[in-house]
């Protein structure tokens, strides 16, 4: 039998329950996979707590890692034996599992290069990456960037990869310990945000002009200080809410402050078409593989300990990316 961690109420990290589940053989369009690792994300959180509201009972996770074992009727890009990896589709919950069933076009097979444990430190988190460098913005050498949570998964990612092409990258985190992390993987400045005034820094920083984009992944907390920090006709990227929703807002803020632009990308609507996935994955993949991106696990957990994970997650402490090892 496989396990999984379910949750029938919403809730702290309490809730989180792991129990024997049945998978049974894969149906048409589908393939049965046995997960090697499987990726923590924040997002995880906001389904736990009922934030994003799903049917209960349910799984938990979007993201992993594995090793196809059976393949369905209609499936003929998978053979069994195959490792692949995938995230993002949030109607199937259900990552935080040994063996699951998952749909063949939700999956992306890896190169050699590339291990199970890396892909679901990863794919979520430099799929985002991915997306926000590439497709959010038209950046070009010189460009700066506010970085929130510069220190986390999708934080070191980011930095990284604008370093690779020529942009500027001024990061927040909370500790002093973080922004060594955040130095070491291409912050060019980082500000602390417990005893900083982060709008004023990156003033500072950039000689009163301001960034052009701001990439912010704290929401309520740091939304007004992001804005105040963007120069003129520069783009606001609200990519999550760690610490609460935005409260609503008139839209004439944006003009006041410099005629700037907001967008709440999600990932899906960029890995919705399979030849966008494919390339922004064999991007990231190349990257990685190359050694130009590091992925940094640090944390790793064992899938019954889910809600220990989620208490690491939500106070803070933790960087770079976290999973679970099955």
């Amino acid at each position: 039998m496989a396990y999984a961690i379910r949750f029938h109420e919403t809730g702290g990290p309490e809730v989180l329950k792991w129990e024997e589940v049945p998978v049974g053989m894969p149906g048409p369009g589908q393939v049965r996979l046995r997960h090697e690792a499987v990726g923590l994300n924040f997002a995880d959180t906001y389904f736990r707590s009922g934030l994003y509201p799903v049917a209960l009972p349910a799984g938990m996770g979007v993201e992993a890692a594995g090793v196809v074992e059976a393949v369905g009727p209609d499936v003929d890009q998978l053979l069994v034996g195959d490792r692949v990896t995938y995230t993002g589709f949030i109607n199937t919950l259900g990552a935080y599992s040994t063996e699951r069933l998952v749909p063949a076009s939700a999956l992306i097979r890896l190169p050699d290069d590339i291990e199970c444990a890396t892909a679901a430190a990863m794919t979520m988190r430099g799929l985002t990456a991915s997306y926000l460098m590439r497709r959010i913005h038209a950046f070009k050498p010189g460009d700066s960037i506010l970085l929130h949570a510069a220190a986390g998964g999708v934080g070191l990612i980011v930095s990284q990869w604008a370093r690779l092409l020529g942009i500027k990258v001024i990061g927040t985190v909370s500790s002093a310990a973080k922004a060594e992390v955040a130095r070491a993987h291409g912050c060019d400045h980082v500000i602390d945000y417990s005893h900083e005034d982060v709008a004023k820094r990156v003033r500072e920083l950039t000689e009163g002009a301001g960034v052009n984009v701001v990439f912010d992944s704290v929401g309520k907390d740091t939304f007004e200080a992001s804005l105040n920090s963007l120069a003129r006709r520069g783009l606001m990227v609200c990519v999550g809410t760690a610490s609460g929703p935005i409260p609503p807002f008139n839209p004439q803020l944006l003009a006041m402050k410099g005629s700037l632009y907001l967008t709440r990308p999600a990932l899906a609507d960029y890995i919705a078409d399979p030849a966008e996935k494919d390339a922004l994955a064999s991007e990231l993949f190349g990257h990685v593989a190359a050694g130009r991106i590091k992925i940094e696990i640090n944390q790793r957990y064992a899938l019954p300990d889910a809600a220990q994970a989620h208490r690491d997650l939500e106070s803070r402490r933790t960087t770079g990316s976290s999973i679970f090892v099955v």
